[in-house]
């Protein structure tokens, strides 16, 4: 199966340029509701993340828009990193 590559990432980058980067990509994704269901998160999220989790979302992001809809939606389970912070997506969306 052919994988995309990832993107670089700048390196030392300053954090609320990351959060502002992060957030950026949370909202262009391509599926609607993925734009609306991330961007969200992302507003309410980020600031209260550390390294790791930024970094971790940000490899999130880097997954397929329709693997991340089935996730998020409990379609499907998803990759085991990502299986604590889909959840915390999961619980964003049912706070409403």
């Amino acid at each position: 199966m052919f994988e995309m590559p990832r993107p670089d990432r700048p390196v030392n980058e300053p954090r609320e340029v990351r959060i502002k980067r992060l957030r950026m990509r949370s909202m262009r994704r391509g599926i609607k509701e993925m734009d609306l269901i991330l961007q969200a998160y992302a507003t309410d999220s980020l600031h209260g993340m550390d390294a790791d989790g930024l970094t971790l979302y940000d490899d999130l992001l880097d997954e397929n828009d329709h693997d991340l809809y089935q996730w998020v939606t409990g379609q499907f389970a998803p990759k085991p990193q990502y299986a604590a912070l889909v959840k915390d997506i999961q619980a964003h969306v049912a706070k409403g």
